[in-house]
């Protein structure tokens, strides 16, 4: 079976989506978590330049069609 492939919102890579960060915004609540639940998604790679890009330019957010809180950019922070 061909693995599923994302592009990253920020530097528009194609990559397995294993290999990528995942970000939803719920479809009931409209709360952004990680990893988890059903909703608009927005992926991005484990890297560092990605990630400052997409925070300094709200690449997630704009994605997602929602703010996303520092909490979450936190936790991507630490997963590094």
């Amino acid at each position: 079976m061909k693995p599923n492939h994302r592009r990253c919102v920020s530097c528009r890579a194609i990559a397995p989506k294993q290999g990528l960060w995942r970000a939803v915004r719920q479809h009931d609540t409209g709360i952004v978590q990680l990893d988890q639940g059903m909703g608009r998604s927005a992926y991005l790679c484990p890297d560092m330049l990605c990630l400052k890009v997409a925070q300094k330019k709200n690449r997630l957010g704009k994605a997602l069609r929602a703010p996303v809180p520092d909490a979450i950019y936190q936790q991507l922070w630490q997963r590094l």
